[in-house]
């Protein structure tokens, strides 16, 4: 939670709103906490950014950019005709839902969102960027200012897939993948828009770093941390290591980690207390109904534990799921569930083992030293380097690749006395 934050967002949406065809319209503007980067809009004037996003983005002209080209959907009524009416009662309760704390309706608006930025023709997002491109105008913004978002975007995915050890799938990790947007045709939407050149136009650079200064960077701290291919939870004190090659995937609850061939590990906790025999609770409460094999009681890191199989023939192919159920403490359970295609299930057998047994319990000085990381705006000084730099990332790796895309720098980018960076602390 930053009201700081949510004020910000919502002044800006809505002096952007006010520039548009509808500006009576009301528009609300929500600030997800989420560090994965994503917007999107639903019917109704509702217009979501993450914090993730907020991250990423170098100056207010950028993030002027991403909203008013979500309000130029709204305008165009491109979520509405996405959806239909069947939908639209339900969104909008937890749209309602989310405006009151409801963490529930906070979920749902998150799914609806994911589906919200899918549907999107080439000739609804080229309108949506002609809107938001004259929305920008009008207010007195840089409208280049969209573009280059875009390029940050388009970098970001592309260090993202190298992490991923996925570098030629760059596609899978943007959320623009089934928005065809591109920075020329955002040049063209630039021209066809047809506005006056706005003189001294605002970019917003001191303004804007000075606003995210000190914002949570990566996992809330309440839901816990991804440190490399480690998952720790403080709160909970729990820790497990996912494979190499599989990125992890920080939710509520649950956590995923999406690896090669589209296999799939899931850890999550059992609902409720679990008090009878974990293979009773296997056979007849999670897997109740399915065709499971090969049941057997194993120790992990001297925790009780459970393990069973099911094969499952779906449109996509026989798919295995591997099952983990380990008594932590007391009567609560945590889960893996581990997917595969069938002809990838040896290969990752291993893997799969070594992140069962990499399952433990965090002591209280371990949970202790687990800190947030949090954007950190710096004043670079006489001989300091974007590589010197790199090095107080607290990253495990790809430090200087992240300290570049973070910025919109490249490796041989020089840096000026006085230059305001972002870095990432502890």
């Amino acid at each position: 939670e930053d009201p700081a934050l949510n004020t910000y967002i919502s002044k800006l949406g809505t002096f952007l709103g006010k520039t548009s065809e509808t500006p009576n319209q009301k528009f609300t503007f929500t600030l997800l906490d989420s560090p994965v980067v994503n917007a999107f809009a639903l019917p109704g004037g509702y217009v979501y950014t993450t914090r993730g996003l907020l991250a990423l983005a170098n100056d207010e002209a950028e993030l002027a950019g991403v909203i008013a080209h979500e309000i130029g959907h709204v305008t165009a009524k491109h979520s509405a005709e996405r959806y239909g009416s069947t939908l639209t009662a339900g969104i909008l309760a937890a749209g309602v839902g989310i405006l009151t704390g409801s963490g529930e309706a906070a979920r749902a608006v998150s799914t609806v969102g994911n589906l919200a930025v899918t549907g999107f023709s080439r000739e609804q997002e080229f309108e949506a960027d002609l809107l938001g491109v004259r929305y920008l105008s009008r207010g007195g913004f840089d409208p280049n200012g969209m573009g280059e978002f875009l390029t940050q975007l388009q970098a970001s995915s592309r260090l993202d897939a190298t992490i991923a050890g996925e570098p030629d799938r760059a596609d899978k990790f943007n959320i623009t993948q089934t928005h065809p947007r591109t920075a020329d045709r955002i040049d063209r939407a630039i021209k066809q828009a047809g506005t006056q050149t706005v003189k001294d136009p605002i970019i917003g650079r001191d303004v804007y770093l000075k606003k995210i200064d000190g914002m949570l960077y990566g996992d809330d701290p309440s839901q816990g941390y991804i440190r490399g291919q480690k998952f720790s939870h403080p709160e909970l004190k729990l820790t497990f290591t996912a494979p190499k090659g599989f990125r992890l995937i920080n939710s509520k609850t649950k956590v995923a980690a999406v690896g090669p061939n589209d296999s799939v590990i899931l850890f999550d906790s059992a609902k409720g207390d679990v008090t009878g025999s974990l293979k009773n609770y296997m056979r007849n409460t999670w897997a109740k109904n399915a065709d499971l094999k090969s049941v057997e009681q194993i120790t992990i890191n001297g925790m009780e534990a459970v393990t069973g199989s099911i094969q499952v023939n779906g449109r996509s192919g026989t798919k295995d799921f591997r099952l983990i159920a380990i008594r932590f403490a007391g009567n609560k359970v945590y889960r893996f569930t581990f997917i595969t295609d069938t002809n990838q299930t040896n290969r990752l057998s291993e893997d799969f083992r070594r992140t069962t047994y990499s399952f433990k319990k965090l002591s209280k000085a371990e949970a202790a030293k687990l800190k947030p990381y949090r954007l950190k705006i710096h004043t670079v000084r006489s001989g300091e380097t974007v590589q010197n730099l790199a090095r107080k990332m607290p990253f495990p790796d790809y430090k200087l690749e992240r300290l570049l895309v973070l910025n919109g720098l490249d490796k041989n980018s020089k840096l000026v006395r006085g230059q305001k960076i972002k870095l990432v602390t502890e």
